[in-house]
Order: structure tokens, then C-alpha cells, then sequence
């Protein structure tokens, strides 16, 4: 009996400190994401996530002469027109939500149950937690992170600082992130003077920025800037920022 008691000791203890270690693992995770999205509050981020992946992407290719392009410019020095030219295009409940979209999230999973094109339901938060922190691709391990660095943002940013930092570090053309790269390569102005209609432009090809293009724009970014145009008359322009 003591000999099976002393085995079951034996057993137990490697499960043990596995299960401490874990605990440990997990504590760390959760303090090192906290601090992160505590500092950046404050300091305006180097670089992102998506910038060092595109980077480490290029030098795989081989392609040693490609940069980023990207210029942090605080809010005031950027055209209010973009701020609601991304929130008219991507999430007109900007101001109203905890970072998700419950109804849109609802009519995207009923819409792609009819078989429709399959489209998602990502806010502006969850946009800013994956390409700040997080990598591209649909694992739910991603997913699952994009989430809780979705609700710590909401939780420690306020939403001009959400705002802020996504239309700095967005992508709008292969290598070119934010508003002040976008609008020097584009337009060749400070993103300070972006007009109603450059800033729809730039809106437009958020969803997919290596196919489309602001500089020469096809049929579909024609069409999609001014249907961004319209949907920032219609939530109120620039007036819509003052609820934020």
C-alpha cells in the first residue's frame, strides 16, 4: 500500500509542475498583452506586426531593395476626411460598439449561410489588434487572439486612440502604411490635406490593398469611392467624429 501510495506521488508530481508551468505561461501572456496595449496607449508604435511580416516576406523573395513605407502622424495631422472615409467603409458603428459588431457579425453569418459570398464582420478594433499585434490567416489560435487584444483595446484606448493608430498603421498599397505614406506616394500631399473624395479612395482598397490600387484605380475603386462619399454624408461627415 505504501509502495502504490509513493508511485501515485511519483505520477503526480511532473503533472504538477506542468500544470504550474502553464499557469505560469498563461500569467505572462496576460501581463506581457496588457503592458503592451498599455504602452501604446501613450507611445506611438514603431512598426506593427503586419509591417515586420511584409518585410521578413520580401527578404525571402529575395527582394533586398524593398522597404516599408511608413510615417506616424498624430491625428490632428491628418485629415479628419480619412477618419470618416474608414469608419463610413469599414464600420459605421464605430462610435456605439465595444469593439463588435454583433448585427453585422448576425447578417454575416446569415448571409454566407445562403451561400453568398462569404464576407466577415471585423470593426475597426479588431482590424487595429491584428495589424498592431497579430499575423494574417483564419486559425482559430489568431482569431482567438485578435479577440482579446479586441477587448483590451476597447478596455484601456479610448476610441479617438483606436482611431488614431489604425488609419497610421493600415496597409493602403504594398508596403505603404498610413495615412502619411498613402498620401505622399498617391497624392503627393500630407495626409493633413487629404480632400472628401482622396480619402474614399484610400478607404476603398483597405480590403484588399495589393489588389487594389489608389493610384490608379479600376472600375470597382471608382465605384467604391463614391459610395464611400455618400455613406459619409450620410452618417453626418466630419460631425460624426464628435461622438467618439
Amino acid at each position: 500500500m505504501g509502495r502504490n501510495r509513493q508511485g501515485g506521488r511519483r505520477r503526480r508530481g511532473p503533472m504538477r509542475r506542468l500544470l504550474r508551468w502553464l499557469a505560469l505561461a498563461v500569467l505572462l501572456a496576460v501581463v506581457g498583452s496588457v503592458s503592451q496595449v498599455l504602452v501604446l496607449r501613450f507611445v506611438d508604435p514603431p512598426f506593427s506586426a503586419f509591417m515586420v511580416a511584409r518585410q521578413v516576406e520580401a527578404l525571402r523573395a529575395g527582394d533586398r531593395g524593398f522597404r516599408v513605407d511608413y510615417r506616424w502622424r498624430d491625428a490632428r495631422d491628418i485629415s479628419p476626411q480619412l477618419a470618416v472615409a474608414v469608419i463610413a467603409a469599414e464600420d459605421q458603428r464605430f462610435a456605439g460598439h465595444h469593439g463588435f459588431d454583433l448585427e453585422a457579425i448576425r447578417a454575416a453569418a446569415e448571409r454566407n449561410a445562403r451561400g453568398g459570398r462569404v464576407r466577415g464582420a471585423s470593426t475597426i478594433s479588431q482590424q487595429t489588434a491584428k495589424n498592431l499585434f497579430l499575423w494574417s490567416g483564419r486559425s482559430w489560435l489568431r482569431k482567438g487572439l485578435e479577440a482579446w487584444y479586441t477587448v483590451l483595446l476597447e478596455a484601456l484606448w479610448p476610441k479617438q486612440r483606436i482611431l488614431e493608430v489604425y488609419v497610421n498603421v493600415a496597409e493602403f498599397g504594398d508596403g505603404v502604411y498610413g495615412a502619411q505614406a498613402a498620401a505622399r506616394r498617391y497624392f503627393g500631399k500630407d495626409a493633413a490635406q487629404l480632400t472628401p473624395a482622396e480619402a474614399a479612395r484610400l478607404a476603398a482598397v483597405l480590403p484588399s490593398p495589393r489588389r487594389y490600387s489608389a493610384a490608379n484605380p479600376g472600375p470597382y475603386v471608382q465605384r467604391r469611392t463614391g459610395q464611400i462619399q455618400r455613406q459619409m454624408r450620410q452618417i453626418g461627415g466630419t460631425g460624426y467624429l464628435e461622438q467618439l
